[in-house]
């Protein structure tokens, strides 16, 4: 637990790099990790996830070059452990002798994003804060849909059942809330015993054991 602590220390050290840097001007921050630091989520999340905006739908932006000066000025810092291209995201691993695991960014490209708002990155774990862009709630359980969908993996779930008890409401069609609750059923033990629970404190492992998603599953079966 204690590297999940400094885990967290890290991410806010760099979102504060890249507030200096100017670089949070073109960034919406979204997944789990913005959930924490920025409304609450109870779980610990290990990479900065981001959606690369284009300001005022400007045609001209050079996200590589972007992406170069990002690079740059990251190495004052940090080790680049890993720095790609890829054909929809960007992605940046960096190291630092201060912690014990490295750190990812991943920004994907091209998402049209009409709406955004404002919110506070913090953490009992750090003394620093960082205003940040992020991604509104409803359109975040749009995502995290998409995303446990695609890759089953439990904390997406858990990041649903979060939205849930917050009221957040997302556009979910029947079938689509069908798919969702059978992922569910799929889930194995060890994904709630070792993958979910690596991520929560130890008071609240056995809810989760003895209880699995019962509220999410409420909302989706209604």
């Amino acid at each position: 637990m204690q590297d999940l602590i400094k885990q967290e220390q890290f991410e806010l050290e760099v979102l504060d790099r890249l507030q200096s840097g100017r670089f949070l001007d073109r960034l919406v921050f979204g997944g789990g990790t913005m959930l924490r630091l920025c409304f609450g989520l109870d779980r610990y999340s290990v990479d900065l996830d981001f959606w690369l905006l284009n300001k005022n739908r400007e045609k001209d932006f050079d996200h590589t070059a972007w992406f170069s000066g990002l690079q740059q000025f990251l190495a004052r810092f940090y080790e680049i452990r890993d720095a790609a291209d890829k054909f929809h995201t960007l992605v940046i691993e960096l190291k630092s002798p201060d912690y014990p695991r490295s750190l990812k960014l991943e920004m994907r490209k091209g998402v049209k994003m009409t709406k955004t708002e404002r919110a506070i990155a913090y953490s009992r774990h750090s003394s620093v804060q960082v205003y940040v862009r992020t991604m509104p709630l409803p359109e975040m359980m749009t995502s995290k849909i998409g995303a446990f969908l695609q890759r089953k993996e439990i904390r997406d779930a858990y990041d649903l059942e979060f939205l849930v008890k917050k009221g957040v409401q997302a556009d979910i069609s029947p079938e689509k809330a069908d798919q969702v609750l059978t992922a569910i059923a799929a889930l194995t033990r060890q994904d709630y015993n070792v993958k979910l629970c690596s991520l929560l404190e130890a008071d609240q492992r056995p809810y989760y054991r003895q209880n699995n998603f019962r509220i999410l599953k409420a909302y989706l079966e209604k």
